[in-house]
């Protein structure tokens, strides 16, 4: 999301958050990030595929995924914490009702297109495409919105995932996000209310 911080604007241009630098080469958006850094260690081939059939099905799931999940999960966690945190007024639970519809209907095409029978999203293997999955579906959950508990093929998926990655370093990876509601308990600066709540509201347009 976007920062007024003057260290971000140094990182990134979009003066957004996520942002890397290394060295004198920075660059912006999660998803570039995940590939610069899946190339530049030499990971494991199955995070980014060598294959270029396989490779080719991690971007197709980042390409679709943007403009389908990415664009509903993360909105419960607006509007059920973030909104009302900044503005000081809870929002209309139609509006709520309205992001899980679309939200469901992301997770069936994400179900029936992209995991079908499979272990993982193109395969027998765990990849950045499952971990780019797994970390925008973990957000309603956060908030209470568990998105896992009726859909037993999607639930199953998230427990590979989480052998995949291990417990420990999934639970820990996601501990902000399980306690978002915490946040809710927290002072915000005046100030900063003013600027940030304009934007989260203009988000979910």
């Amino acid at each position: 999301g976007p920062s007024n911080s003057e260290g971000a604007s140094k990182v990134s241009l979009l003066k957004k958050v996520p942002a890397l630098k290394d060295g004198d080469f920075t660059l912006a958006e999660c998803t570039a990030i995940l590939l610069y850094l899946s190339r530049k260690y030499n990971t494991p081939d199955h995070w980014y595929p060598s294959d270029i059939q396989k490779r080719a099905q991690v971007d197709e799931y980042l390409s679709w995924h943007h403009a389908n999940i990415r664009a509903n999960a993360p909105k419960t966690m607006w509007i059920k914490v973030l909104i009302p945190l900044f503005t000081g007024q809870p929002l209309p639970s139609e509006k709520l009702q309205e992001v899980m519809e679309g939200l469901s209907t992301s997770l069936k095409q994400f179900e029936e297109r992209f995991l079908q029978d499979k272990a993982f999203i193109i395969g027998s293997e765990i990849s950045l495409a499952d971990l780019v999955a797994i970390v925008e579906l973990m957000q309603p959950v956060g908030v209470g919105c568990d998105i896992f508990e009726d859909r037993p093929r999607l639930r199953e998926w998230r427990r590979r995932v989480e052998d995949a990655v291990g417990k420990e370093l999934f639970f820990q990876a996601h501990e902000m996000i399980l306690n978002i509601k915490e946040l809710s308990n927290i002072q915000i600066d005046p100030q900063l209310k003013q600027q940030l709540a304009p934007v989260l509201m203009k988000m979910l347009k």
